[in-house]
Protein backbone atom coordinates (compact mmCIF):
# COMPACT_ATOMS: atom_id res chain seq x y z
CA UNK A 1 0.00 0.00 0.00
CA UNK A 2 1.34 3.43 -0.88
CA UNK A 3 1.97 6.16 1.65
CA UNK A 4 0.09 9.38 1.02
CA UNK A 5 2.08 12.57 1.62
CA UNK A 6 0.47 15.88 2.40
CA UNK A 7 2.01 18.90 0.76
CA UNK A 8 1.49 22.40 2.08
CA UNK A 9 -0.54 24.83 -0.01
CA UNK A 10 2.61 26.91 -0.47
CA UNK A 11 4.50 23.97 -2.01
CA UNK A 12 1.58 23.18 -4.31
CA UNK A 13 1.24 26.80 -5.39
CA UNK A 14 4.97 27.15 -6.04
CA UNK A 15 5.13 23.92 -8.04
CA UNK A 16 2.14 24.87 -10.20
CA UNK A 17 3.57 28.34 -10.75
CA UNK A 18 6.86 26.77 -11.84
CA UNK A 19 5.03 24.59 -14.37
CA UNK A 20 3.21 27.60 -15.83
CA UNK A 21 6.39 29.68 -15.96
CA UNK A 22 8.76 27.02 -17.34
CA UNK A 23 6.51 25.04 -19.71
CA UNK A 24 7.74 26.99 -22.78
CA UNK A 25 11.28 25.77 -22.03
CA UNK A 26 10.24 22.12 -22.45
CA UNK A 27 9.05 20.16 -25.47
CA UNK A 28 5.74 19.32 -23.79
CA UNK A 29 3.81 20.14 -20.66
CA UNK A 30 4.32 16.59 -19.43
CA UNK A 31 8.11 16.89 -19.64
CA UNK A 32 7.92 20.15 -17.66
CA UNK A 33 5.67 18.52 -15.07
CA UNK A 34 7.95 15.48 -14.79
CA UNK A 35 11.06 17.60 -14.36
CA UNK A 36 9.55 19.93 -11.77
CA UNK A 37 7.89 17.07 -9.87
CA UNK A 38 11.23 15.34 -9.40
CA UNK A 39 12.69 18.59 -8.05
CA UNK A 40 9.99 19.12 -5.42
CA UNK A 41 9.67 15.44 -4.46
CA UNK A 42 6.23 14.46 -5.69
CA UNK A 43 5.04 12.23 -8.51
CA UNK A 44 4.42 13.77 -11.92
CA UNK A 45 0.78 12.65 -11.81
CA UNK A 46 0.27 14.49 -8.51
CA UNK A 47 1.70 17.69 -9.93
CA UNK A 48 -0.31 17.26 -13.14
CA UNK A 49 -3.53 17.02 -11.11
CA UNK A 50 -2.59 20.20 -9.20
CA UNK A 51 -1.99 22.00 -12.50
CA UNK A 52 -5.32 20.81 -13.93
CA UNK A 53 -7.23 21.90 -10.80
CA UNK A 54 -5.55 25.31 -10.89
CA UNK A 55 -6.52 25.65 -14.55
CA UNK A 56 -10.15 24.87 -13.62
CA UNK A 57 -10.04 27.37 -10.76
CA UNK A 58 -8.73 30.08 -13.12
CA UNK A 59 -11.35 29.32 -15.78
CA UNK A 60 -8.79 28.01 -18.27
CA UNK A 61 -10.33 24.52 -18.30
CA UNK A 62 -13.87 23.26 -17.87
CA UNK A 63 -14.89 21.37 -14.76
CA UNK A 64 -15.66 21.96 -11.11
CA UNK A 65 -13.58 24.56 -9.30
CA UNK A 66 -12.19 23.84 -5.86
CA UNK A 67 -14.99 25.87 -4.23
CA UNK A 68 -17.67 24.12 -6.27
CA UNK A 69 -16.17 20.73 -5.46
CA UNK A 70 -16.13 21.42 -1.71
CA UNK A 71 -19.71 22.76 -1.86
CA UNK A 72 -20.82 19.64 -3.73
CA UNK A 73 -19.23 17.40 -1.08
CA UNK A 74 -20.93 19.41 1.66
CA UNK A 75 -24.32 19.08 -0.05
CA UNK A 76 -23.85 15.34 -0.62
CA UNK A 77 -22.97 14.89 3.07
CA UNK A 78 -26.05 16.88 4.11
CA UNK A 79 -28.19 14.85 1.71
CA UNK A 80 -26.96 11.56 3.28
CA UNK A 81 -27.75 12.86 6.77
CA UNK A 82 -31.24 13.92 5.73
CA UNK A 83 -31.92 10.55 4.08
CA UNK A 84 -30.84 8.78 7.29
CA UNK A 85 -33.03 11.06 9.39
CA UNK A 86 -36.01 10.52 7.11
CA UNK A 87 -35.52 6.76 7.28
CA UNK A 88 -35.42 6.85 11.08
CA UNK A 89 -38.55 9.02 11.21
CA UNK A 90 -40.38 6.77 8.73
CA UNK A 91 -39.58 3.67 10.79
CA UNK A 92 -40.53 5.40 14.06
CA UNK A 93 -43.81 6.56 12.55
CA UNK A 94 -44.61 3.04 11.35
CA UNK A 95 -43.70 1.61 14.76
CA UNK A 96 -45.95 4.02 16.67
CA UNK A 97 -48.79 3.62 14.17
CA UNK A 98 -48.63 -0.16 14.64
CA UNK A 99 -48.45 0.25 18.42
CA UNK A 100 -51.57 2.45 18.31
CA UNK A 101 -53.44 -0.16 16.23
CA UNK A 102 -52.40 -2.93 18.63
CA UNK A 103 -53.50 -0.89 21.64
CA UNK A 104 -56.96 -0.15 20.20
CA UNK A 105 -57.50 -3.81 19.40
CA UNK A 106 -57.01 -4.92 23.01
CA UNK A 107 -59.99 -2.95 24.39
Amino acid sequence: MSVQKRYSPEVKERAVRMVFEHSPEYSSEWSAVSSIASKIGCTPETLRSWVRQTERDRGMRSGLTTDERSRLKELERENRELRRSNEILRKASAFFAQAELDRKGKY
